[in-house]
């Protein structure tokens, strides 16, 4: 799939530009905040669940 597809690209840059004017510095903040949370508690996650794996593996 190298190769460029001009509809697939203008639908997308339309719903960008269309989605743009529509966010609040309210909604920016929040999602960020949720991301940070949702990569906090992955990280989280993952450490706790490779200590059980390697626990249990002995």
């Amino acid at each position: 799939m190298t190769e460029s597809n001009p509809t697939l690209m203008g639908t997308a840059g339309g719903t960008f530009l269309s989605v743009i004017p529509n966010l609040n510095s309210e909604d920016v903040l929040k999602t960020v905040l949720l991301a940070a949370v949702g990569a906090i508690v992955s990280f989280g996650i993952s450490m706790v669940l490779k200590f059980v794996i390697k626990k249990y593996k002995r």
